[in-house]
């Protein structure tokens, strides 16, 4: 279909982009532009929105989504009007284009595009380029007061790098995305670090023996004061209540507790909360009115607040069934010490990977005693339901296979006692297609 130049509806407008453009999520590393140019290109042609806003900015293996939403919900509950941008989408495009919880407009998208189309073919900009001047022409249109700005992919030659924070957040380095940012730990560090401006505060959620000479080095070189977390704060306990997730959090070289009521349950939540209680003091000392009651009212509500999800998600119950968009070797570490903490009679994992990720390592971490039920999303990335099978059984890992998701979890669900548990995860993209009801 000729695209160019038609006037489309919302529904034509998100197919042009789709599939017009380069996108990670169907063709992987081939959709990854290794410089700036083209954001930078298509920034001057709307005249530079991202310079009329403030914004933070945060890059991490895992965890970056989460901290995100989370500041994202502090901003808001302090009376800010504040833009959030985040990848990738699980349901709606729009998701990854918000202010104050709500999603960017459809008739916005389709003016952006029609606006931006004849520039298309001369500065050829990918699915992420694109987006991301979307998300900064609507931020600027709006007026917005700051911007959560996540990292696509990386940092220093992320799209979103464009941008001169208030703050910098780094929330972990893990072994992700390694055919593109590198093959240790050190050069992953090195593209995250990418996102440190000089002069600008940095905040560190974890540092790593081999991360840390990374991080010390380009903070100096670009005269970035670096500030790590877990040396100011640390979280000390942590308890359930009615799905809400209690962490009494120690502020370090003062006698300080504070508790902090969480409505994301993951207990992984306890090292981003602390990540984001020093971004937030940065922010204070930069002169952003934000009130303990204001963080204590946001970090209870972030799910109502911003419209998060998939992060130890809870979308059934008798069985449980819980979503968790877990995907990496950290990721999958996080939801085995999470199910090691949770009651339960027997494990279901309805589970879906994706070609270009680390299948072995994945795979030797899953728990053996769990009934799987492998599946596939439907894009071109998935690593088929019935190989991903035969690869799991030498980690003795055995179940089924299904052509697509919902199928696979039905199929669970039917097999499980209202006591069991049923996990969906993997894939963002799997967790993306669960219709149940």
């Amino acid at each position: 279909m000729n695209y160019l130049y038609i006037t489309m509806d919302y529904q034509q407008t998100i197919d042009y982009l789709f599939h017009r453009l380069p996108i990670f999520s169907r063709i992987g590393a081939a959709a990854y532009k290794k410089d700036l140019d083209n954001t930078l290109r298509l920034c001057e042609i709307l005249d530079n929105p991202h310079k009329k806003f403030k914004t933070v900015h945060i890059a991490g293996t895992n965890g970056k989504g989460s901290t995100s939403h989370m500041l994202a919900a502090i901003f808001q509950t302090a009376g800010y009007k504040t833009g959030l941008y985040t990848s990738p989408h699980l349901k709606d495009f729009r998701e990854r284009i918000k202010i104050n919880g709500n999603m960017i407009s459809e008739q916005f998208v389709v003016d952006f595009t029609k606006k931006i189309q004849p520039h298309i073919d001369e500065i050829e900009p990918s699915f992420f380029e694109i987006t991301v001047a979307m998300a900064f022409d609507y931020f600027a249109t709006e007026q917005v007061d700051i911007a959560i700005v996540e990292v696509g992919l990386g940092g220093r030659l992320d799209s979103t790098n464009v941008i001169t924070p208030e703050v910098s957040v780094i929330t972990n380095i893990g072994m992700d995305h390694m055919n593109i940012l590198g093959d240790s730990l050190e050069k992953i560090a090195f593209e995250k670090a990418g996102i440190m401006k000089p002069h600008i505060p940095v905040v560190v959620g974890e540092i790593l023996p081999e991360t840390k000479p990374v991080f010390e080095e380009v903070s100096a070189a670009q005269k970035t004061p670096m500030i790590i977390a877990p040396d100011k704060r640390r979280s000390i306990d942590w308890k359930y209540n009615h799905h809400l997730l209690t962490v009494e959090v120690s502020t370090l070289h003062t006698d300080e507790m504070n508790f902090y009521e969480l409505d994301l349950p993951g207990i992984y939540q306890t090292k981003n909360l602390v990540t984001v209680l020093e971004a937030v003091h940065q922010l204070q000392q930069k002169g952003w009115k934000i009130s303990h009651e204001n963080i204590l009212h946001a970090l209870k509500n972030i799910k109502k607040l911003t419209g998060l999800f998939g992060r130890w998600q809870i979308i059934h119950q008798n069985p449980s069934v819980i979503l968790d968009v877990g995907h990496n070797e950290d990721g999958i570490k996080a939801i085995v010490s999470q199910l090691e903490v949770t009651t339960y009679h027997r494990l279901h994992i309805v589970f879906g990977m994706v070609k270009d990720k680390d299948i072995t390592t994945v795979l030797k971490l899953l728990p053996k005693h769990a009934t799987y039920y492998f599946t596939q999303a439907q894009i071109p990335r998935a690593l088929d339901a019935e190989s991903l099978k035969e690869e799991s059984a030498k980690f003795d890992l055995y179940g089924k296979s299904f052509p697509t998701v919902n199928e696979a979890a039905k199929d669970a669900i039917s097999d499980a006692e209202k006591d069991d548990l049923i996990l969906i995860c993997g894939s963002v993209f799997i967790v993306g297609e669960v219709q149940l009801g």
